[in-house]
C-alpha cells in the first residue's frame, strides 16, 4: 500500500514539475549563447544538507564536479548556495531552476 501512496505522491510531483516547466516560457535561448557557465544561487532555510541536496539535483542534471560556495544570513535563519554549472540549452536552465526549487527548505532560486 505505500508503494502505491508513493507512485501517487511521484506521479502529483511530476505532473507539476512538468506543469511549471511549460509555464515558463523565458527567452534564455534569446539572451545567452549555449553552452555557458551559469551561476545559480538557492536560498532556503538552514539545513545542514542544502548544499549536499543541491549538489545531487545539479548532479542528476548535469554531471560534473561542483564546488558550491555556502554563506548564512546574518541572523543565521537561511543559507545561500551558489554553484555553477554548465548548461547547454534552455531546457535545461528551466529544468534545474523548477528542481532546485523543489528542494525541501528552498526559499528561492536566483
Amino acid at each position: 500500500m505505500t508503494n502505491t501512496k508513493e507512485a501517487v505522491v511521484s506521479f502529483a510531483i511530476i505532473s507539476k514539475v512538468r506543469e511549471k516547466l511549460m509555464s515558463l516560457n523565458t527567452k534564455f535561448d534569446e539572451l545567452l549563447d549555449f553552452p555557458c557557465l551559469l551561476n545559480f544561487k538557492v536560498i532556503g532555510n538552514t539545513d545542514p544538507k542544502l548544499e549536499d541536496n543541491i549538489v545531487a539535483v545539479a548532479q542528476k542534471h548535469v554531471p560534473g564536479n561542483y564546488a558550491p560556495s555556502s554563506r548564512k544570513s546574518s541572523k543565521g535563519t537561511y543559507n545561500s548556495v551558489s554553484i555553477k554549472i554548465k548548461v547547454q540549452d534552455k531546457d535545461q536552465i528551466e529544468g534545474l531552476y523548477v528542481a532546485f526549487g523543489a528542494i525541501p527548505g528552498v526559499v528561492r532560486v536566483l
